[in-house]
């Protein structure tokens, strides 16, 4: 579904793929994957490596207190295919050093790519903690918990942050500085206050203040649906990449049509869905694998312009053989597709 010109789709694309060295490694190209809570899961990650095209991916958050003594073969957050580690993050989120510094060893030791501090999380439980953006409440504490991972390890060290719980972007640009001072070595930063559950659009401006204040890369992150704006935020912010969320989920051969020109194929809705589905229940128990798959379906639903009904049958589903069955009678070649996903559908 093309909504730019010849020319800037070109342009999309030089940008993009750029390749970029954080701390010695190469990264092949600049547009990401978000980590996403409850989303961004090994199986998800598997479906997205066979579109190709995204530069960097990372884990869902993973609690620093519990990574250390983690079983990848049952946790549902802290698992990975091999394959994958080269060009994975893991993102960890906690308060303090002595959470911090046994988890970020653990990561090392696994061969993570590398490591996000997760300072964007606004779930009440994980604030409560001093945790996710809870963090932006405290600075010293902030700083504390990131140097602490930087004398620990020696792979890339990741900041995934908020504006902070005041419009002001004041603190954060401080905030970007004292990271840049303490050996982070890239930023992603969502430009929306911490309490603002996307009620309001994120303020782009806000990343090239960002981007201006220090010289390690800014992704920049939020409300990325259409090349065109992916395009404007490359060129209007100076962030040195894009990292997409919720637009992963709902299209995830996007960052290969982005990177490559890739045109997705007639029916390529329900492979899809149907990929996800076989990856979901070869990663996950029963249950867990059922409520997964009816997480993905409010972005997958909401690509269509009678994304509601859909949505419901899926949530009706009582195993992945009956989701299998939807898939198979209900998402078909033909179905109307919205340009932009249903905002009502696509807003948690």
């Amino acid at each position: 579904m093309k909504t730019m010109d010849e020319t800037h789709i070109k342009r999309l694309a030089e940008l993009l793929n750029r390749p970029l060295q954080i701390r010695g490694k190469e990264i092949s190209n600049r547009l990401w994957l978000a980590p996403l809570a409850g989303l961004g899961h090994a199986a998800y990650r598997d479906v997205l490596d066979s579109y190709g095209g995204c530069g960097l991916m990372f884990t869902e958050m993973c609690s620093a207190r519990s990574v250390p003594t983690e079983k990848p073969s049952v946790s549902p957050t802290f698992r990975w295919r091999k394959e994958e580690l080269g060009h994975l993050v893991c993102q960890i989120f906690g308060s303090t050093p002595e959470e911090m510094i046994p988890a970020a060893r653990r990561i090392e030791a696994e061969g993570f790519f590398g490591i996000d501090i997760n300072m964007g999380c606004t779930a009440p439980g994980i604030v409560k903690r001093n945790a996710g953006a809870g963090l932006l409440k405290n600075p010293d504490a902030a700083i504390a918990a990131v140097k602490s991972v930087r004398q620990t390890v020696s792979i890339p060290v990741f900041v995934k942050f908020r504006t902070g719980w005041t419009p002001d972007i004041g603190p954060a640009v401080e905030l970007a500085q004292r990271f840049e001072a303490e050996g982070v070595d890239c930023l992603v930063f969502h430009p929306r206050v911490a309490p603002d559950k996307r009620t309001k659009p994120p303020v782009k401006e806000h990343i090239k203040a960002i981007s201006d204040a220090v010289s390690i890369p800014v992704f920049g992150n939020g409300d990325v649906v259409l090349p065109e704006e992916c395009l404007s935020m490359l060129e209007n912010t100076g962030c040195a990449g894009v990292s997409i969320g919720r637009m992963a989920i709902a299209r995830p051969w996007l960052f290969a049509e982005w990177t490559t020109g890739y045109i997705p194929l007639e029916g390529c809705f329900q492979e899809y869905a149907m990929k996800l589905a076989d990856a979901i229940e070869a990663n996950f128990d029963p249950i867990r694998a059922l409520k997964r798959f009816k997480m993905f379906t409010i972005y997958f639903a909401a690509n269509f312009t009678y994304g509601h009904s859909l949505q419901t049958r899926f949530l009706g589903a009582k195993s992945m053989d009956d989701v299998r069955e939807i898939i198979r009678n209900h998402v078909k070649p033909n179905m109307r597709l919205t340009l932009r996903p249903n905002m009502n559908l696509y807003s948690i």
